[in-house]
């Protein structure tokens, strides 16, 4: 820790290795944030400009994506500074806000992944009613909740954060995450109570409610037409396959920081950056050729 001006400051001490590697990690990283961000960015734009793909599906897909360029600019901005900086360090108030954010942009994504496992029910499930259910208003109400409520959890849990005592001031981590909590000289039963409260309420209820909504779309399709089968394949896929993914990277995090042992320091810095790096990078892969509608704009705009 450093004192200056009544400032404290955090060490990251997860980095490996990061004075001998620092221009080689700084390249690697600078080129997948800027894929992160022309990627999302480009699909983005494709669902904006064409007004073809301004359905609810599609919406949400934007939303995803877009949510992944905030959550990638919490994170590699700051990496890309410490891998050319002679100490890798942070104040404390910068720290709460990167942490802040970056599990306020990480439980959106279950939210978002909700609402688009919703939208595939009702469109498979009850195809007749689909465009009285989906309307813009509630696509709206829906999207707006999806950033609303972990944020609104989020500051009373980083509030309660805010009064504890620090006792150490160095996290094993490269970036503010979970690892937070043992920094402080005593563990707060209302800061692991409420924290519980959370992840219950955001990751937990929305992955509840996307088994639910998929098994009873597997029930339908079961009894439906090859048709169906193949519809509900293609666009459900896709979904299933970033929400498995990105349930196995958080609860991962979730589990390291709360557990005592210590990990391996480079297995710990692999296992950390596949969660700011897979989910972002990727998704925009998995809907751009899996989404028949969005793969075939985004073919077009090659020849442009």
């Amino acid at each position: 820790m450093e004192e200056d001006l009544n400032v404290t400051y955090i060490t990251f001490g997860g980095h490996v290795e990061v004075h001998k590697y620092r221009y080689l990690y700084f390249i690697v990283v600078l080129i997948v944030y800027i894929l992160i961000i022309c990627s999302n960015s480009t699909i983005v734009y494709l669902i904006w400009k064409h007004r073809d793909l301004h359905e609810p599906m599609y919406i949400f897909i934007a939303a995803l994506l877009l949510n992944s360029v905030f959550h990638s600019t919490n994170i590699y901005p700051k990496l890309l500074i410490d891998f050319l900086s002679e100490q890798q360090i942070i104040s404390y108030q910068a720290c709460l806000v990167q942490f802040y954010m970056f599990y306020t942009l990480s439980d959106s994504e279950f939210f978002l992944l909700a609402a688009m496992s919703y939208d595939r029910y009702v469109s498979i499930c009850k195809p007749l009613q689909y465009p009285t259910i989906m309307t813009k208003r509630r696509v709206s109400v829906i999207l707006a909740l999806s950033w609303l409520v972990p944020a609104c959890e989020f500051v009373v849990l980083v509030t309660l954060i805010t009064n504890q005592k620090l006792c150490s001031f160095t996290l094993k981590v490269i970036f503010c995450n979970n690892s937070i909590y043992k920094l402080f000289c005593v563990s707060s039963r209302a800061v692991i109570l409420y924290g519980v409260f959370v992840v219950l309420n955001v990751v937990v209820l929305p992955v509840l409610f996307i088994l639910f909504t998929y098994t009873r779309i597997l029930i339908i399709c079961y009894h439906s037409s090859g048709e169906v089968r193949r519809k509900a394949a293609q666009t459900c896929l896709p979904h299933l396959m970033v929400l498995i993914n990105y349930f196995y990277l958080i609860s991962f995090d979730f589990i390291t920081a709360r557990l005592q042992t210590d990990f391996q320091k480079t297995a710990h810095v692999v296992m950390t950056l596949q969660l700011v790096v897979y989910n972002p990078l990727f998704n925009p892969i998995i809907y751009g050729l899996k989404m028949k509608e969005i793969y075939k704009h985004n073919w077009l705009l090659s020849y442009l």
